[in-house]
């Protein structure tokens, strides 16, 4: 009986099941990166690389490395001198500076009257730095500064691998790609246009009296800037494609390509430093030249065309060392 009661009292024990698991694990889900398009009001977006260098510190440093190795940029710079004096100058300059100056001396007098006959000189030399004497010494003025640009950024390329080099050697070695890079310079030309036409128009409005008021003039002059800028946002990337043309095998629109990227979230970066760069060359210039031109006028005017070539030599060297910081 007791067996039966102990038998009767039991309670049946239930099958426990466990929980199947999901045998498909969810996937990790990303962030979408943002996206910049040009020409589009959006957010800004940080470059993930490092801080670039500024550009007081930038110019510096170009101008340090064109006389830690002058005896190449020098030379370099020479011959691009001399055979600018032989093709375009026709062995000899001809400004009329000592008569110029004689002429702003009886308006302006004192010496605060030598500084502005000073300043207004050294930017007369400035606007007529670029002119040639006839169609022909254009041109060869044209190919005398591809080919010294070539052989300069082939010259900063090897010093920065710290090769030895010869100054023959920028000139047989680096007009390889010649072609490339004239076409890459064809693209800037056309990015240029719009500075071109703008400053074309504004030219034939200022002259022909078409803005009469403060207002119209503003108007023309804000519209004359936002052209430039526009071709300034274009060249910024077109620039260092220069160089990246000159690497071997690059064609030019693979330089184009990955100058763009090179300039992606730092465009207006680059920009504010390549807006400096013309005003610092032109500040050491008036220093140099405007005492030069108050008190020993005929030397002046050499100097200054020997700073004009040495300014070539400056201009790649800080560019290129932008583009190596932005690699």
């Amino acid at each position: 009986m007791a067996a039966k009661k102990l038998k009767s009292t039991k309670k049946p024990t239930k099958k426990i099941t466990k929980n199947k698991m999901p045998t498909d694990t969810p996937k990790n889900r990303k962030l979408k990166s943002p996206e910049y398009k040009s020409f589009k009001i959006s957010k800004k977006i940080k470059h993930p690389g490092a801080k670039l260098t500024g550009a007081i510190k930038l110019f510096v440093g170009s101008i340090r490395l064109i006389f830690s190795h002058k005896k190449i940029f020098i030379g370099i710079v020479t011959v691009y001198l001399v055979l600018t004096l032989i093709f375009v100058k026709g062995l000899g300059i001809s400004s009329d500076l000592t008569e110029l100056k004689s002429t702003l001396q009886e308006v302006f007098s004192g010496g605060a009257g030598n500084l502005y006959a000073g300043a207004a000189l050294f930017s007369y030399l400035v606007g007529s730095s670029g002119s040639a004497s006839s169609d022909i010494a254009g041109a060869y003025q044209t190919i005398l500064l591809i080919i010294v640009s070539l052989a300069i950024i082939w010259a900063l390329r090897q010093v920065h691998a710290d090769k030895k080099i010869r100054i023959r050697d920028a000139f047989y070695k680096g007009m390889y790609p010649l072609i490339p890079f004239m076409l890459v310079l064809l693209v800037i030309g056309l990015q240029l246009l719009p500075l071109l036409i703008a400053n074309t128009v504004y030219g034939i409005v200022i002259t022909n009296g078409l803005a009469i008021t403060f207002l119209e003039k503003a108007i023309w002059l804000m519209l004359y800037g936002l052209f430039a800028l526009l071709s300034l946002y274009l060249i910024t990337s077109s620039v260092f494609a220069l160089y990246i043309v000159t690497l071997p095998d690059v064609s030019p629109m693979q330089a184009l390509r990955s100058a763009r990227q090179l300039v992606r979230y730092r465009r207006w970066t680059i920009m504010r430093k390549f807006i400096f760069l013309p005003v610092a060359v032109l500040f050491i210039g008036a220093v140099i030249i405007i005492p030069l031109i108050i008190y020993a006028t005929p030397l002046a005017e050499w100097t200054f065309f020997a700073l004009t070539m040495l300014a070539l030599a400056v201009i790649h060297s800080y560019v290129y060392n932008l583009y190596r910081e932005l690699l």
